[in-house]
């Protein structure tokens, strides 16, 4: 299901071409620099700039031999430029391009994903406002708790969408470093203004230190970063699927027409885009938890983290754009049944006002203890027989209804008064922005 986004702004920018184009991009910009610092003739950097080219297929030949993919590269451009082509990566090491560019590529990437919780951040605040006093039950462990409603639930998954939207813009922020600073890192064949000039035009900072790489801390925080935007997603998901049980059914994704559920059962209607929103978060996770072991490298640099990055970096960045852009279209398109949570909300018979009459017999001058133990009798029994009903056992109770009149205990019973701080909670959510 993923090969189809693979064409998008997302997937081009982990394609070869973007990557080959933006190494020489950097190559031709120290020369920019050192050209300025009248290091090199104008001149042949002006050759360089309408000569060099690049042919990936060429590229990919060459390395077979030299198993070096950078020099692979700067074999292939040379035999475009001609003798101009030994001002090209003078002074630098492999890994200014290639960690400059792989920041480049992650700050892209980034900057795609965040417009996406943008996106999803709206949805999310639409569907708040949308069902703001659509009542449902809310459970703790699964089971019946007490009264909530659905706005509040899209409410919860739109700050944490908030978020993860900070999150992701500091580690955009951290990640947004690139370094010319040769073998080491200490800048001996090079100046530190060739560095300073390839950053700015390339839209990021210089690393204030570095050795032959930029620090893998930096990759981390981003990766760790998708995979707590992944573990949302994942969260929302699981909910859904638990609102869309057959015996639950209080929402539902959309099915079109023409879809099929299962090819052994006509009748299905499954939440497939939860279930796969969800298993993908895994992969996600499992690909932050390898950019940590990526932190630690021998001495000033090893290789060991490199092969690992060709795969979760990319991996990571398309999956959560293809997540973000299911559940996008997911939540816009969610249905709703308000007539199903009223039933749920009845299945207990009013134990879900439990703790209402608990209170109300506290402030009549009773112990909470007492107070708990006559509710707990009365709620006990309803469990056990489903002919009986809260209301009902109250005003059976001798001892309860020493402490309350009877329009107390109607009065209790009223699922809107469960709900009257709603305004309240959205007033600090949802209609603050």
């Amino acid at each position: 299901m993923i090969e189809r986004y693979t064409l998008t702004e997302m997937g081009k920018i982990w394609e070869d071409e973007f990557k080959y184009s933006t190494w020489l991009k950097i190559e031709i910009l120290a020369c920019e620099a050192r050209a300025e610092m009248n290091e090199i003739p104008s001149a042949d950097v002006e050759v360089i700039k309408k000569k060099a080219k690049f042919d990936v297929k060429k590229i990919l030949e060459i390395e077979e031999t030299t198993k070096h993919d950078v020099i692979a590269f700067l074999t292939n451009v040379a035999e475009y430029v001609g003798p101009e082509s030994r001002h090209i990566h003078y002074g630098m090491t492999s890994s200014d391009i290639l960690d400059t560019t792989l920041s480049y590529q992650m700050k892209s990437a980034g900057e795609i994903l965040l417009n996406q919780l943008h996106q999803l951040k709206d949805s999310l605040k639409r569907r708040s406002n949308e069902h703001k006093k659509t009542l449902c039950v809310g459970r703790s462990h699964g089971i019946h708790a007490e009264p909530t409603s659905m706005g509040l639930k899209f409410a919860l998954w739109y700050e944490e969408c908030k978020r993860n939207i900070l999150r992701i813009e500091h580690a955009i922020e951290t990640i947004s470093v690139g370094q010319i600073s040769g073998a080491v890192g200490t800048f001996e064949h090079l100046s530190p203004k060739v560095e300073e000039y390839v950053c700015e035009k390339m839209g990021l900072r210089p690393a204030p230190v570095s050795t032959q790489v930029i620090q893998r801390d930096r990759h981390a925080e981003f990766l760790t970063t998708l995979a707590i935007i992944a573990a949302m997603l994942e969260k929302i998901s699981i909910e859904i699927r638990h609102l869309q049980r057959t015996e639950v059914l209080e929402a539902e994704e959309y099915f079109s027409k023409g879809q099929k559920g299962s090819s052994a059962m006509p009748h299905k209607r499954n939440p497939i885009v939860s279930e796969r929103i969800t298993g993908l978060a895994r992969l996600i996770r499992a690909n932050a938890m390898a950019s940590i072991e990526n932190v630690a490298l021998w001495h000033e640099r090893d290789i060991s983290h490199s092969s690992v990055e060709r795969v979760i970096v990319p991996d990571s960045c398309i999956l959560l754009n293809y997540m973000l852009d299911l559940m996008i279209k997911l939540i816009d398109n969610l249905i709703i049944y308000p007539e199903n949570m009223i039933k749920n909300l009845n299945i207990t018979r009013g134990l879900v006002f439990s703790q209402t009459i608990l209170l109300m017999l506290v402030s009549k001058g009773i112990t909470r203890e007492d107070a708990y133990k006559l509710v707990q009798t009365c709620a006990m029994d309803i469990w056990k027989d489903e002919k009986k009903n809260l209301k009902d056992e109250l005003l059976a109770n001798e001892k309860i209804m020493n402490l309350l009149s009877s329009n107390e205990i109607e009065e209790v019973f009223d699922n809107k008064k469960m709900l009257k701080n709603i305004d309240y909670i959205f007033e600090r959510s949802v209609e603050r922005e």
